[in-house]
């Protein structure tokens, strides 16, 4: 399992366009990937899942991944997370 933090910087936090291209990133791998805010957890393969979280900018959020590419899996995913939100 690997997993990585970031605090959103986006103004508008994690709305739509912003989580629609998120799950689409998240898609390119098979291992399993968790969008974790607090106590909530999101599947980011899933528009409603990550909307559900209502992410914000100035929360933390904590990316888990866990399976055979998870250490690619969890590199792409904080490299789209840096550069987007």
């Amino acid at each position: 399992m690997k997993y990585f933090d970031y605090t959103i910087q986006n103004p508008t936090g994690l709305h739509a366009r912003p989580a629609s291209n998120l799950i689409m990133t998240a898609r390119t791998w098979q291992s399993e990937i968790t969008l974790e805010k607090g106590e909530k957890t999101a599947n980011p393969k899933s528009l409603m899942s990550v909307l559900a979280l209502n992410v914000n900018q100035g929360d933390t959020i904590r990316i888990t991944a866990t399976g055979v590419d998870e250490e690619e899996a969890i590199a792409g995913m904080e490299e789209f997370v840096k550069k987007n939100l």
